[in-house]
């Protein structure tokens, strides 16, 4: 592979990747921006925080945020994964690093949300900053303005991040060393049917990224334990693979299958072990999946229904009322609405 690729430009569509940047941004409730292996941005910065962007436009202060910055990347670089810390400003921060080959590439910097005060301590404040931040009344406003999160919601996140950006990095790589190794063997084709084949290779690489962020932000949202459900050795394989492909669509054959046991007898044992149906309960358990979906996420209603490998939306509406009683846009809705009143 030529060593080109190793710059963050040579491997990334940049614009594309801004888009997934900003979705990711708004799914995860971080501000987040990718810097390549020196620091400097290769990407806008997307959900910034206000309290940020002041603190950052400071000469004084912003020496402090770089410092911050340099030391979290070297320290993720260090470990090959996350690193999640408080800055000098007592907001949390979190590097990921991108890696090929165990070479340090660049690094997607997230954050910018508060911790709850009694998990302060959890983290290492890097740096401690001299200056005075709030005597002004609209500063310490903007600083109450950012998000809370806790630390497991944002090692979820960081996690997410790291699992998608090396995905998506990996894939590209693997395109650009087929295109490649395409254009050594056919140097004189006409450039119309080269930019086919890219276009067509690209199209399936754009599907199987989709696939991938969609089930990371999925995975990222659902807490769900399965542990406590089957104690059936025997079921263990059907159950433990219905758990980790949530977008997924099984049928009771394939579980049997998956059990190395006939049908007839994986539906009495699953009954046996649950109280219902194999239908019934993974109809009821994707419901309940959704339901952590709407009410943690802007995500349309179509957009769940797809997630959950529903055939359409209107199905995953007539499921959600058959066990809810209510519509998923009633639900969501009331929840919101509760939230408001607390």
């Amino acid at each position: 592979m030529q060593t080109s690729y190793l710059d963050l430009y040579k491997i990334l569509d940049i614009e594309k990747w801004q888009r997934l940047q900003d979705s990711l941004a708004q799914s995860t409730k971080l501000a987040i921006i990718t810097v390549d292996y020196k620091g400097i941005p290769v990407t806008t910065h997307s959900c910034p925080r206000s309290f940020c962007q002041y603190v950052r436009k400071q000469p004084e202060l912003l020496q402090y945020c770089f410092k911050c910055d340099s030391r979290g990347g070297l320290d993720a670089v260090r470990l090959n994964a996350p690193y999640i810390y408080l800055c000098h400003c007592n907001i949390l921060d979190l590097a990921v690093p991108i890696m090929i080959d165990g070479k340090y590439i660049g690094a997607v910097m997230a954050g910018e949300v508060r911790l709850p005060p009694e998990e302060e301590n959890r983290l290492e404040k890097i740096l401690i900053s001299t200056k005075a931040l709030f005597t002004n009344d609209d500063l310490v406003q903007m600083y109450r303005d950012i998000p809370m999160a806790t630390y497991a919601e944002v090692q979820q996140s960081a996690n997410m991040l790291f699992e998608v950006s090396n995905y998506i990095v990996e894939e590209a790589i693997n395109k650009n060393m087929i295109l490649e190794m395409y254009s050594n063997l056919v140097e004189n084709v006409e450039f119309r049917e080269k930019s086919d084949f890219i276009a067509g290779y690209s199209q399936n690489n754009n599907q199987n990224v989709k696939k991938a962020v969609d089930s990371a932000i999925t995975n990222a949202y659902i807490k769900s334990d399965n542990s406590a459900i089957c104690k059936n050795p025997v079921l263990r394989p059907a159950f433990d693979y219905i758990y980790e492909n949530k977008g997924g669509s099984v049928m009771q054959k394939q579980m049997a299958n998956l059990c190395h046991i006939s049908a007839s007898h994986f539906s009495r044992l699953f009954v046996k072990e649950v109280g219902e149906g194999f239908s019934t309960f993974y109809s009821r358990l994707k419901v309940q999946w959704s339901k952590q979906l709407l009410e943690q996420t802007d995500l349309s209603i179509a957009q769940i229904s797809e997630r959950f490998g529903f055939t359409d939306s209107s199905y995953y509406i007539k499921i959600f009322r058959k066990y809810e009683s209510i519509t998923p846009a009633v639900y969501r809705k009331y929840y919101q609405d509760t939230r408001i009143m607390e």
